[in-house]
């Protein structure tokens, strides 16, 4: 290696000025970009909320952009991944494992969320605060439509090629994805190599076009908190914030205990692992959106160990199949609404409504917004709960959707690790090597720091 012959000739005393300048000063870290920014979007929230408000923009001009790439970079890694993969059983050998993961997992947090709720009381005695909030919001246009399992099956096929990236429909993109990649595995080697050169290219292209809208990301999250902390103010926080802190309290509990015990069982640290992927925690933190860090979880998860072809199928998959945090907001909201309009559920009525959430909760969009929305039509499914009751939780749930957001990105992470394991297609030396790699990354941006 030519650094290495650099580095054996002509000795030194004192260390090259070059090698001091290929450190990157500290405040060049996008991680802390963006726990600055969160910093001073709150600070401006409270202290000029009017000025605050209109800054939404900021962060939804981020969201844009990162959504014109999410769902070609979708189609993209779940193709390439087929085709890579060079026959269906060993793609049907991933998804199988991956889609009984996401159901068992999906189900300890829907029950987790059900028995928080209950034991915790969430909702109770707020009845006068319900009345007097009731007029601040109104819950989203549509969102209390009806979401029956007909309509979700329906859902999944696509209708128009086009159509399913242009609505950012991913379980759409998932089939039209899977569908493309049999039908390149059919042609001959000879006609199939180019095009999947070529898609390997395009794939590159979009990574890169990530890596440049990333360099806003502080701005987004800035302007994002501060319209969270200025339109909500203080009122509803205070009125809500036992339901905000349990909620929170049980989202650890559950990363905690029940993804800290997968890991256990599977070998895998995950407080380093967490290190390992603590900038894209940092940047949901900032947006409340798991969607914002997908394309840079698709490029980084390979490095640790993941086949990109596990990689390619089990993420994307994750994000529309294995919604924890999802699942969690969805029962223990369900529980606050029935106890804050005094709605008696018994446990049948509970389970019956966990079945439907099993459904409903795998067509919540992946965007800031999208849980509440398919909460709102879990809540009008069930025929029990009353809707005057979604405008109070949507007036605090930008603060939950961070926990949110941040739960679904931990849990889709550990459950692609957790497949390509079981898949063999998962390789240890990488993830030491990785590991590695951060940790002297982030010495020397602490030393240049």
């Amino acid at each position: 290696m030519p650094i290495a012959s650099l580095d054996t000739t002509a000795p030194s005393p004192t260390p090259p000025p070059a090698a001091a300048t290929r450190r990157k000063p500290l405040w060049t870290n996008l991680g802390l970009q963006i726990v600055l920014a969160m910093v001073l979007g709150a600070a401006t929230g409270f202290l000029v909320p009017e000025v605050a408000v209109p800054l939404k923009v900021l962060g939804d001009i981020f969201l844009r952009l990162i959504k014109t790439a999410v769902a070609p970079l979708v189609f993209l890694c779940v193709v390439v991944g087929v085709v890579s993969a060079g026959d269906f059983k060993r793609v049907g050998k991933v998804g199988l494992i991956a889609m009984l993961y996401f159901e068992i997992v999906s189900t300890i947090a829907l029950g987790i969320g059900l028995l928080a709720g209950n034991l915790l009381g969430v909702g109770k005695g707020m009845a006068e605060s319900t009345k007097a909030t009731l007029a601040q919001g109104k819950a989203p246009t549509g969102a209390a439509a009806p979401h029956s399992t007909l309509d979700f099956i329906l859902n999944i096929f696509p209708d128009n090629f086009i159509g399913a990236f242009a609505k950012g429909e991913l379980l759409q993109v998932l089939v039209i994805a899977l569908i493309f990649g049999a039908a390149l595995l059919h042609l001959p080697p000879e006609k199939r190599q180019p095009i999947e050169a070529g898609l390997n290219r395009i794939s590159d292209a979009f990574f890169e076009f990530i890596h440049l809208i990333m360099l806003v990301a502080p701005i987004g999250t800035f302007g994002a908190v501060a319209f969270a902390v200025g339109s909500s103010g203080t009122a509803v926080l205070l009125s809500l914030i036992y339901l905000i802190l349990s909620f929170y309290a049980v989202v650890i509990v559950f990363i905690l205990v029940v993804l800290g015990t997968i890991s256990a069982m599977f070998k895998i640290n995950l407080f380093q692992f967490l290190n390992f992927i603590r900038e894209e925690i940092y940047i949901v933190l900032g947006t409340a959106s798991s969607e914002s860090v997908l394309p840079r979880l698709l490029e980084k998860l390979p490095t640790y160990g993941c086949s990109r072809q596990s990689v390619g199928l089990v993420l994307p998959t994750g994000y529309a199949f294995n919604l924890d945090g999802t699942s969690i907001y969805m029962s223990m909201g369900v529980i606050f609404l029935a106890n804050a309009y005094h709605v008696p559920l018994d446990l049948g009525q509970q389970v019956g409504i966990l079945a439907i959430m099993l459904l409903t909760s795998k067509g919540a969009a992946t965007v800031s917004g999208g849980s509440f929305v398919v909460f709102a039509a879990t809540v009008a499914a069930t025929g029990v709960l009353p809707l005057e009751g979604l405008p109070i939780l949507f007036g605090v749930y930008r603060f939950m959707s961070i926990a949110i957001a941040t739960t679904n990105v931990i849990g889709n992470s550990v459950a692609t690790v957790v497949t390509a394991k079981l898949a063999g297609e998962f390789d240890p030396a990488m993830a030491r090597q990785a590991m590695d790699r951060m940790r002297a990354a982030r010495a020397g941006a602490a030393l240049a720091g």
